[in-house]
């Protein structure tokens, strides 16, 4: 869906680390690896129930930007997304 987007139509992707078809770490370093240079280095925050130090150091090997734990606290969460935009 973000490779078929048109570019700057997403301008941070929150991303969840298990998901039915490609988890959260797979799909991250394939938006890393895009082509297209602009739409590579989206922001890309984890947010995930996996909140462990090693959890989040997977995150940030995976290519994504930052990692919020489950569940959601909107006092680490929007703090967090106005780093990116």
């Amino acid at each position: 869906m973000f490779n078929k987007a048109k570019l700057n139509y997403y301008s941070l992707i929150l991303m969840d680390i298990q998901m039915s078809i490609m988890n959260g770490y797979k799909a991250s370093r394939r938006i890393r690896d895009l082509k297209d240079g602009n739409k590579s280095q989206i922001p890309i925050v984890a947010m995930t129930a996996n909140a462990f130090e090693e959890d989040k150091k997977m995150a940030l090997a995976s290519g994504m930007n930052d990692h919020v734990a489950k569940p959601i606290d909107m006092n680490v969460l929007l703090p967090t997304i106005m780093k990116y935009m």
